[in-house]
């Protein structure tokens, strides 16, 4: 399946126009230089040469939501913003490519942030929801998982009024543990261990769950790792934190 979704990957980015191509190449090293603003500009440029590739789309999406994670609420709000309606323009698209469907998950999972109430709710649906139909479609992907194992802590962690609300006035949330999500982070760190961030949130998801000793080995595991995107530092920083205060516990 995954070098069926790879082989997918690149007759869409051969499909492309020349500029276009050149374009993407060019954003794919800013963003693997962790310069998400220089990558946005040339993914734009890309889908303007073409706006019938999702991969052009995709990108763009990724490189809104990426820097909008550290951005000020304005900037933030509308970076999320824009990486949702290019990853709905990405799935239109592309409806069998699961990058699509991960950027859309991705993207409706921050604009989650931006809204309250019931919008919060449909949307916190529709993020298990893509991320599934990511798993479906290549079971190798590794984020996917990580994004649906964040879903499963997040509403596993809401409390029980936050829980009853839900139900009663939009109809509630799909079931969820921490449980789950453990399970689901294992999955992710097994298919790529070198990623930072699965070690550091199955090391949050296994302090709650009231498992210190695992959580210091994730966290151990996260401050070793490269570098490998933008957001490392963060988290490594955070790993790094949390293992500290869980060592002073243990004396």
């Amino acid at each position: 399946m995954k070098k069926i979704c790879c082989l997918l990957s690149g007759l869409l980015l051969l499909a492309l126009p020349l500029a276009a191509q050149d374009s993407i190449a060019q954003g794919d090293a800013a963003y693997d230089g962790f310069d998400n603003a220089a990558a946005l500009k040339h993914y734009q440029a890309a889908y303007a040469a073409d706006s019938t590739n999702c991969i052009a789309a995709w990108k763009v999406s990724r490189a809104h939501v990426d820097i909008g994670e550290f951005a000020g609420k304005e900037a933030q709000r509308t970076n999320y913003y824009a990486g949702e309606k290019f990853a709905r323009k990405a799935v239109a698209l592309c409806p069998g490519d699961d990058m699509t469907h991960l950027t859309l998950a991705i993207a409706v999972g921050r604009v989650a942030l931006m809204e309250g109430g019931k919008k919060k709710v449909e949307l916190s649906k529709e993020v298990k929801a893509e991320a599934e139909a990511a798993i479906k479609l290549n079971p190798r992907n590794d984020v996917a998982y990580h994004v649906l194992a964040r879903w499963n802590r997040e509403v596993a962690n809401l409390s029980g009024i936050l829980k009853a609300f839900a139900k009663v006035l939009y109809g509630g949330l799909p079931p969820a543990s921490r449980e789950k999500a453990a399970e689901l982070f294992q999955k992710a760190v097994e298919l790529n261990p070198g990623y930072v961030n699965h070690h550091f949130e199955l090391g949050i998801t296994y302090e709650d769950m009231g498992k210190p000793e695992l959580a210091r080995a994730e966290y151990e595991k996260a401050i070793a790792l490269p570098r490998t995107v933008f957001s490392d530092d963060v988290h490594k920083k955070e790993a790094q934190e949390r293992l500290d205060k869980i060592i002073k516990k243990m004396k």
